[in-house]
């Protein structure tokens, strides 16, 4: 293997072409770099290939003297990691997660000097790097060596393979000398004060710790609630809240500063709510994650939450959401109607928003223009037009619908209809021969129609725009790690209003729970769907204003399956549980 020696400064090579690099090194003779890029010429299929990838194809060079190459070429040294032994308090520098997530390894620390030196295992992870420059060891400086992906790998399975006690990290921030500067000082806590203990190391690699768990938990939410004589945090987790070891009350300040640095909130306004955002970039390979950070005013501090939004962890595809095949059947011919009303329903964290998402996308051609009005817009999706809510701005839902119609659009998104005002905008659009869809917050696909009539809509509107209601729920899914056989008993059957008689030919399953599921016996969730198809008979119910129960059984009568039943055949797939689905929806005749 080749290294940069000693007698080669690394800067000598940065930006130098690198079939030169190579040569320099003595991997390859000039006489066969020439002859690899005589081949490139000649052979069409290999014109766009780069130089060093041909090499490789060629069999002159390795992947390992590449990244030599590759690391040279950018100024940056190249340094094997096997054999080399780096202290405990070194590797202190960075926890587990964020070692794992990031793919880097520290070498060295100074915390005196304000220097840092890391390995990475491409020399293409700056996203790494800047992450530590801005987020982990702001006022450092970062020196960064690159290794080979293997290495790093190595190392980090034998450094990190036990991760680092939480407590460990709670411990070193109550004997920070910023964080015990801000006891017993109430209220009289200037900002240069705020800014320091936000800016503690000891502070920032808590707060970095607390965000890589989260996003390898697979956390839709992180909680940081101050109470009278604790301060807690907590993660949601497929729609269930886990709580982390208390802590002293002591450390909220410190740690809700360091959130509002970071999303670029004001640290010195303590008695008004604030909301902002985090971008956060771990690694190269990864997808950007973004945080929405919302800091609310409590009789002991601020309470904040940051609602994970990670791409990665979300299907934003119509045929990955978890519709059935006969239920994507319908969807696509739903959406693809030239004009009317859709609505999506369900409490909030039901999934209503992914499943928008993921229509938009496929309708989202060079030929059809898309607006949306959201609060807040979640995920930025290119080629859409997105516009967010700003109550402050007077900026609302029914204020945006209004201008979009003057935007010639074809397709508009409302985030959700909330008054009147708004749904007559919508109705408004869908007759002007738009394809609107929105979303509304009701238990089943008919209520919908008696929350749109309490809300003042004449039923006539709603017969000639409304062509579809789509209710939705999450349950999790059974843990595939651990799961097994159970037999249910006849009172845990009777929340579900079956008999053993039901199941008797059925295999129902649970989750024992293990590490993989953090022993709660799922992870993952899926998401049941209530399909209402508006025709001429149901439009004629909704004229005589026929109840919430009439309108369900016609619907059923044609064929729509409801929540429950979404959830009964999900259960005998073995793919969840009778309490998720007792706990997520309500039987027919309820």
């Amino acid at each position: 293997m080749v290294e940069l020696s000693q007698t080669i400064d690394p800067s000598q090579l940065k930006n130098r072409k690198l079939g030169r690099i190579f040569t320099k090194l003595g991997i390859v003779s000039r006489e066969q770099v020439h002859a690899a890029l005589e081949s490139r010429s000649n052979d069409p299929s290999k014109s766009k290939m780069k130089i060093g990838e041909l090499m490789m194809e060629m069999g002159l060079v390795n992947s390992d003297q590449l990244g030599v190459a590759l690391a040279g070429q950018r100024g940056l040294q190249f340094k094997r990691l096997t054999g080399v032994v780096i202290p405990q308090e070194t590797l202190r520098a960075l926890t587990p997660e964020a070692a794992n997530v990031m793919r880097v390894v520290p070498l060295e620390i100074d915390p005196a000097a304000k220097t840092i030196t890391v390995a990475v295992g491409s020399h293409a992870n700056f996203q790494a790097v800047d992450n530590l420059r801005m987020n982990m060891y702001p006022g450092y400086e970062i020196t960064v060596v690159v290794s080979t992906p293997a290495d790093i790998d190595e190392v980090i399975r034998r450094e990190y393979s036990k991760k680092m006690d939480v407590g460990e990290l709670f411990s070193e921030v109550n004997r920070s000398e910023a964080v015990k500067n801000l006891q017993g000082r109430g209220d009289s806590i200037d900002v240069a004060s705020l800014e320091d203990v936000a800016s503690d190391n000891a502070v920032v690699r808590l707060v970095t710790n607390m965000l890589a768990q989260a996003i390898a938990n697979r956390a839709s939410d992180i909680h940081l609630e101050p109470f009278e004589d604790e301060f807690k945090m907590r993660y949601r987790i497929d729609g269930v809240l886990y709580e982390m070891k208390s802590q002293a009350k002591e450390i909220a300040m410190a740690i809700v500063s360091r959130v509002k640095i970071l999303a670029k909130l004001d640290i010195a306004e303590r008695r008004l709510p604030q909301d902002g955002r985090i971008s956060y970039q771990l690694a190269a390979d990864k997808e950007p994650i973004d945080l929405r950070v919302a800091v609310l005013p409590t009789m002991y501090g601020e309470s904040v939450v940051l609602r994970v939004l990670d791409r990665s962890a979300v299907q934003l595809e119509l045929d990955r959401i978890g519709l059935r095949e006969d239920e994507l059947k319908t969807m696509r011919a739903i959406i693809n109607k030239p004009n009317g009303i859709v609505l999506v329903t369900g409490p909030t964290g039901s999934g209503k928003t992914t499943t928008l998402y993921a229509a938009l996308r496929e309708l989202n051609q060079v030929d059809t223009k898309i607006l949306t009005a959201e609060d807040p817009v979640e995920y930025d999706i290119h080629g859409m037009i997105q516009c967010q809510v700003n109550l402050d701005q007077e900026l609302t839902f029914a204020r945006l619908l209004r201008s979009f119609l003057r935007q010639d659009p074809d397709i508009i998104l409302v985030g959700e209809i909330r008054d009147l005002e708004t749904a007559q905008i919508a109705i408004q659009a869908s007759l002007t021969g738009h394809l609107v869809f929105a979303t509304l917050h009701t238990n089943d696909a008919p209520s919908s129609i008696l929350r749109l009539l309490d809300l003042g809509v004449e039923s006539f509107l709603l017969t000639a725009t409304i062509e579809a209601i789509v209710a939705q729920r999450l349950v999790r899914r059974i843990c595939m790690k651990c799961k097994e056989e159970f037999v249910p008993s006849e009172e845990h059957l009777m929340e579900l209003n079956l008999r053993m008689a039901d199941v008797q030919a059925r295999t129902l399953y649970r989750g024992r729970g293990c590490d993989a599921c953090t022993k709660s016996g799922y992870k993952g969730r899926m998401a049941l769907f209530e399909i209402m198809l508006m025709d001429d008979e149901l439009r004629e119910l909704v004229m005589q204003q026929a109840s919430t129960s009439v309108l369900q059984a016609e619907s059923r009568k044609r064929g729509m399956r409801t929540l429950r039943e979404s959830g009964l055949l999900a259960l005998y797939e073995g793919q969840t549980t009778i309490d998720e689905v007792v706990r997520e929806t309500i039987s027919s005749g309820e």
